[in-house]
């Protein structure tokens, strides 16, 4: 029986043995290994690597590890039986211990390097050595590239020990970090927006590793003491790990001619992005410079979407740069992310993180990491005016598309068919001067009031007369167009399936991933429920827990209103 022929519902793979026999290595197969790296993946310690897409390294493996969590739901997609989760070589394999590997798996994962650009302009300095040859895949081991179901996934050990790229760090992840990316990763999927997906979640009962982290009812900006983690290994799962810093790199000892076949390298790797990301809407028999030019379209496509899909849920990168920027179009890289609460266009959840990554700036930030993917493709062009005119128009119709998905986003949270620029803008005026929660306003906005009180569920705190008839004549204004469109019902319904009821809020995960380092995984497992269904309504226990403001005790609180980048 054919995959596609098979329920979702009745597991393909059931064994370890038959999950093994799942593995198909495309990019250790088509790609350069780095050549000096070892055979047998022992590769541990920061160096520099000059060439090669990939070193191979074995991942280190978790003492004593203990089962957190899976899930369920992307179990199912990849018809994986959930007792697999507990199977013995699988948790070996998935906390770090890759000598349970068998053919036809390798008993060697990888790591890749990456450039690093900020906002456009290209650093080196992050890299110990200062030559951007030492700047990658510090933690996050690959092991597991597979088939399921007719489609191609890479499974990656998040804080599998260290790589070449370590920069001097341990390699661990601790299970704060890990919890958040593990849910948040779900979380994204379920509001339908493109993400890298969570496997599974082992952490040790014997290995902990110490970070910066803050004090009981610290208000400070920074970490203020250091904390004892258990360390932890989240596998993160998406169909290629490609990102726009690897292009770049590439595109980097291009131009610099760093070695003879840097150019062949940098072919090579756009060619693989194509095969592994854009296969079913990029024909390969065709030429290569129309390819690339059909790459830029796609890329472009997909990025403006995806970022106008962050703005409608309240989702906040923290730290856009390119190398957090998935050359597939998806959301890659949770570490520090957030969700808004209060409104707020300068929302950002990191410290380091500024203003240029903040909330309402992430579509100027996409916009920098699409210039820097161009102008890494760029070279490949040489010698074909035709495409390269073409590739350049792409890149420079870029803004209008961003504007375009943001107006037709903006028009579906309010359940119109156009966007309404004055209206709209009075009501960023009005969310601001209120300072309402950005998911329970459009929420309530969705059951389409004829009173503005049925919004004051959103506000923090008391309004003045004079802002309540502001509010009173903005929705008035807004319901008469929205009565233009027909069946306020069907209206209603379509805006509950744009507008989410249940939102990521930091101050309801922090106690899980604080009773999680206890050996408590109830609220993990309890967060994994709600956020799973997020635009349903669920029960009135739910809803009373997980749909309410945010305490003002939180507020400037250390490590739940901001925090650092320490995991």
């Amino acid at each position: 029986m054919s995959h596609q022929s098979k329920t979702s519902t009745e597991p393909d793979v059931k064994t370890f043995d038959e999950f093994v026999q799942q593995v198909d290595y495309s990019l250790m197969e088509h790609l350069h290994a780095d050549p000096e790296a070892t055979e047998d993946g022992d590769d541990h310690r920061p160096r520099e690597v000059f060439s090669g897409h990939y070193v191979p390294v074995t991942p280190t493996p978790l003492g004593a590890p203990e089962y957190v969590a899976h899930s369920h739901a992307f179990f199912r997609e990849l018809g994986l039986h959930d007792d697999l989760a507990h199977d013995e070589a699988f948790t070996k394999l998935f906390s770090g211990d890759i000598s349970v590997a068998h053919e036809p798996m390798r008993r060697v994962g990888w790591a890749t390097g990456y450039a690093l650009s900020i906002y456009g302009t290209e650093y080196t300095q992050q890299c110990p050595f200062g030559t951007g040859n030492g700047y990658g895949d510090g933690r996050a081991i690959s092991v597991f590239e597979g088939i399921f179901r007719g489609r191609r996934w890479e499974m990656q050990l998040k804080g599998g020990g260290p790589t070449p790229y370590c920069r001097g760090g341990d390699g661990r992840a601790v299970l704060r970090s890990s919890v958040r990316e593990f849910l948040a990763q779900e979380y994204m999927h379920t509001l339908g927006i493109p993400s890298s997906r969570s496997l599974t979640l082992y952490v040790s009962r014997s290995e902990t590793v110490a970070r910066p982290w803050y004090s009981q009812d610290s208000c400070s900006m920074n970490p203020d003491i250091m904390v004892d983690n258990p360390a932890a290994i989240s596998t993160r799962v998406a169909p290629s790990f490609l990102r726009v810093g690897q292009i770049e790199l590439f595109a980097r000892r291009t131009r610099s001619e760093a070695h003879p076949g840097a150019r062949e390298e940098l072919r090579m790797i756009v060619s693989h992005l194509i095969e592994r990301e854009y296969k079913d809407e990029i024909d390969q028999s065709l030429s290569f410079s129309t390819q690339l030019v059909a790459l830029a379209k796609c890329f472009r496509a997909r990025l403006t979407a995806l970022v106008a899909n962050w703005l409608r849920v309240g989702y906040c990168q923290g730290n856009f740069n390119s190398d957090n920027c998935a050359a597939g179009g998806f959301t890659l890289d949770y570490g520090p992310f957030g969700f808004c609460e209060q409104f707020h266009p300068t929302f950002q959840p990191w410290t380091g993180g500024g203003e240029h990554f903040s909330f309402f700036n992430q579509p100027m930030a996409a916009e920098t990491n699409y210039h820097m993917f161009w102008s890494a493709v760029r070279p490949l062009l040489e010698g074909d005016d035709e495409a390269l005119e073409q590739f350049d128009e792409v890149r420079q119709g870029f803004s209008e598309t961003m504007q375009t998905r943001l107006h037709e986003m903006w028009a579906s949270k309010l359940g119109l068919t156009e966007f309404p620029p004055e209206l709209f803008r009075d009501l960023l005026q009005l969310m601001l001067r209120t300072q309402v929660d950005y998911t329970i306003f459009f929420r309530e906005l969705s059951h389409i009031p004829e009173e503005m009180t049925a919004l004051k569920k959103s506000f923090y705190g008391d309004i003045p007369q004079q802002l309540d008839e502001q509010w009173q004549s903005w929705l008035e204004s807004w319901r008469d167009l929205v009565g233009q469109r027909g069946d306020l019902d069907e209206i209603s319904t379509k805006m509950k399936q744009v507008n989410p009821k249940y939102t990521w809020r930091e101050w309801l995960v922090v106690p899980a991933y604080e009773q999680a380092m206890e050996g408590d995984y109830t609220l993990v497992k309890e967060l994994q429920e709600v956020l799973g269904t997020p635009y349903d309504e669920q029960s009135q226990e739910v809803e009373e827990k997980y749909y309410r403001l945010k305490p003002k005790a939180y507020f400037r609180a250390g490590g739940v209103s901001h925090y650092s980048c320490s995991s």
